[in-house]
């Protein structure tokens, strides 16, 4: 299983792209705590509503926690040099509140499936 959870901020503003069918698609960069108070950043991507979700409500700066799988993959930058990389496909983004303090006050969830099947 490919199950992943990350909570972070929002290392910048979503970026909204749109497929040749129309359909939306989001990226943003998530800064996350990783062992001795080290940060990390991970590549997440969602899709369709939950796209249009992003671009809507999130920010940077924003805490949200991700669910989704993990994903590998290479490319060439823009001098040649192969570069490769982790990103995050998004299934499910919690919106978290603070209080300005960092205490969480309430939350939202957006899911990209619906229920129902």
């Amino acid at each position: 299983m490919n199950h992943v959870f990350v909570s972070g901020h929002l290392g910048e503003n979503p970026v909204v792209s749109y497929s040749r069918d129309g359909n939306p698609w989001a990226t943003f960069d998530l800064a996350f705590k990783s062992g001795k108070q080290k940060t990390g950043w991970i590549k997440c991507v969602c899709f369709k509503f939950l796209a249009e979700a992003c671009e809507k409500y999130l920010h940077k700066g924003a805490k949200v926690t991700v669910l989704g799988s993990l994903t590998h993959e290479t490319w060439e930058n823009d001098k040649g040099e192969k570069r490769s990389g982790h990103k995050l496909l998004a299934n499910s983004i919690e919106f978290l509140k603070t209080d300005g303090r960092g205490f969480e006050t309430s939350s939202t969830s957006y899911d990209d499936v619906p229920f129902g099947g």
